[in-house]
């Protein structure tokens, strides 16, 4: 339920609201919503300032996924790829980017200006398996370092995953996780 929700913005509204009361009450003499106003309210803002200034957004789905997907999901989907998917598209706080441990331990960067970001996903079926696939905006590491890669990334992202690197256009990295046969 709280996945899709900024809590940033919740603390900005609650503490607005509450610092608003606490100024009103101030001004009509109430010394009891004066200090919750004060104590409670201008906290508030400033923890949802802080959140909000340190916000990562949802990445969203580049297209919607169909029943028969999600069935697959349901069967195939290996704990990794729904810890994947559940990641990131939540609101995360104190990252530069979605996806940025496992890019930094794969060497797909060597600082954080170099990071590909991570704009999209989306599910599909691939030959009667589930797959996740990420898409990746990358236009400092070109196509063959992710293929370079794609062995480490098999062994990263756990048993029963196989990865598949393509580049649908330039600077468009696709990795797609796909869920190998049982």
């Amino acid at each position: 339920m709280f996945r899709q929700v900024s809590l940033g913005m919740l603390g900005l509204t609650i503490g607005g609201i509450l610092t608003i009361i606490g100024i009103a009450a101030y001004a009509n003499d109430n010394a009891t919503l004066n200090l919750i106003g004060f104590f409670y309210g201008i906290p508030l803002v400033l923890g949802g300032l802080a959140l909000k200034a340190n916000e990562l957004k949802p990445v969203p789905f580049s297209k919607a996924t169909t029943p028969q997907v999600l069935a697959l999901r349901e069967q195939q989907a290996t704990t990794t790829q729904n810890k994947i998917r559940k990641d990131i598209t939540r609101y995360s706080y104190g990252q530069n980017a979605h996806f940025e441990r496992a890019l930094s331990y794969l060497s797909l960067s060597s600082s954080d200006n170099e990071l590909p970001v991570l704009t999209g996903l989306r599910e599909e079926e691939i030959n009667e398996n589930y797959a996740l696939i990420l898409e990746f905006d990358s236009p400092l590491i070109p196509i063959d370092v992710w293929q370079q890669k794609q062995e480490k990334m098999t062994n990263y992202f756990g048993p029963g995953v196989k990865v598949e690197v393509t580049q649908p256009g330039e600077n468009k990295i696709e990795l797609a996780l796909i869920t190998t046969s049982k």
